[in-house]
């Protein structure tokens, strides 16, 4: 069995071309936001994502199934069944709450599919 060398191996990129949200829910503060992962966490770390004066949290469908997994791979779709967010103008390295609760936020805004994301979020605040 012939071994592939490395000049042998194509890499490639090839992003999402649709990101469907099925739910979503804005908050009216990032604290509450930060209150709301903490709960749905279960006491567990977790964190946020910041982009364009967005910060969210997204729950992904598990691709185990057949039907999700054939969309991402022949239609590069994939599905968020939740999306909470809130407006957050400054990038901050946590949000505390008033609970002392302390949620890490990680800034994705190099990331062109999460900003893409915090715009349309913004434009859907309600």
């Amino acid at each position: 069995m012939k071994n592939m060398s490395e000049s042998e191996v194509a890499v490639k990129f090839e992003s999402f071309k649709e990101i469907v949200i099925m739910e979503r829910n804005f908050f009216s503060s990032p604290e509450d936001l930060a209150r709301f992962t903490s709960v749905v966490a279960g006491g567990k770390l977790a964190g946020l994502y910041w982009a364009e004066g967005v910060v969210f949290l997204y729950f992904p469908l598990p691709v185990s199934t057949e039907t999700a997994a054939k969309e991402l791979v022949e239609k590069r779709r994939v599905y968020w069944t939740f999306v909470g967010y809130a407006l957050l103008p400054e990038y901050k390295r946590t949000i505390e709450t008033k609970e002392k609760i302390i949620v890490p936020v990680i800034d994705m805004s190099s990331n062109p599919m999460f900003r893409k994301v915090a715009n349309t979020l913004k434009e859907q605040k309600t």
